[in-house]
């Protein structure tokens, strides 16, 4: 291993505590905030430089958190976001990211709103249902996407989650959009979801566990010819969610372990990365018997017990 993954910086995020800090500050400061020098804003600048230096191909920034009572501040505060990775983020483009579609067209429009040369920007996410709202964009302004695979509807996969099938369908409708509205292979990114691994064991008999249903279906849009070509991004960090102990070890194992399904890009804390060098045989052992959970007794059996053997050595 020694290419690694495409990485989506992942700490100017509005739900990072540690990161949340200085933002929640800047918001109290007033519209000078985030032009005038202060140690918030300081604290930043060496964030969004730092993930430059990092080697990130992307910065995302996801200020939802603040907009839960106001919309309007979610759409306002990536505004201000967006200018601060198009000054600091050294040519770094900007990933747009929000639940919201008014914020993802807000920052996507900022993003342009220059005389500079500024590289394509992702947005992350356009779902299928969204989709024919967001990507006319594209007739104005260049840029990739990420293709988030949830459905409006509720999933009808075995129990009561998406079947592999359903989010291929899902990632076909996504892909067959874009393409109309100009897209490239090399423009869609698909996010299947990473799930904590602590909490990702099915109690119905013959159901898999997310981690399955999320690579497989990887492998499956990946090895359609048609969709051959576009890229998988996951939140790697929700992998190793309330685990007791060496979680970038657990997300280096997650990678590498997704890779082999086809993962090539990644939310991720770029500082590690991630893919560039073989994680732990233990832990990929681990996160490999999550993903071949296919829902029989013997897998789930496996997955069990290494969990146990790891949480127990987690304690010594």
């Amino acid at each position: 291993m020694s290419k690694g993954i495409i990485g989506i910086a992942e700490s100017l995020h509005a739900s990072i505590p540690k990161h949340a800090k200085p933002m929640k500050e800047l918001l109290g400061m007033g519209p000078d905030a985030y032009t005038q020098p202060s140690d918030a804003l300081k604290e930043i600048q060496d964030l969004i430089e730092s993930q430059s230096d990092d080697g990130a191909a992307f910065i995302a920034i996801n200020v939802d958190a603040f907009g839960e009572d106001d919309p309007k501040v979610a759409v306002d505060l990536m505004v201000e976001y967006t200018k601060l990775v198009r000054k600091w983020g050294k040519g770094v483009p900007a990933c747009i990211d929000s639940s919201d579609d008014d914020v993802l067209i807000a920052g996507l429009k900022e993003w342009y709103n220059t005389d500079e040369d500024v590289k394509q920007p992702l947005v992350n996410s356009i779902k299928a249902y969204t989709a024919d709202a967001m990507l006319p964009l594209k007739k104005e302004y260049d840029f990739a996407i990420v293709g988030l695979l949830m459905g409006e509807e509720a999933p009808t996969g075995p129990g009561g989650a998406h079947s592999v099938d359903e989010l291929y369908a899902l990632a076909k409708e996504i892909f067959d959009k874009a393409m109309e509205y100009g897209f490239t292979r090399e423009e869609i990114y698909y996010d299947a979801t990473a799930f904590p691994l602590a909490i990702d064991m099915p109690m119905t008999p013959g159901v898999g566990s997310f981690t399955y249903t999320a690579f497989e279906t990887i492998k499956k849009i990946d090895t359609d010819s048609d969709m051959h070509g576009v890229h998988f991004s996951m939140g790697i960090s929700n992998s190793c969610r309330d685990l007791p102990a060496r979680k970038v070890g657990i997300c280096r194992a997650y990678v590498e372990v997704a890779m082999r399904y086809g993962l090539d890009a990644g939310i991720v804390n770029v500082a590690h990365h991630f893919g560039e060098s073989p994680a732990d045989p233990v832990l990929v052992e681990l996160v490999d018997a999550y993903a071949k959970m296919d829902g029989t007794m013997e897998t789930m059996n496996d997955a069990m017990m290494l969990m146990g053997q790891f949480c127990a050595s987690a304690k010594k």
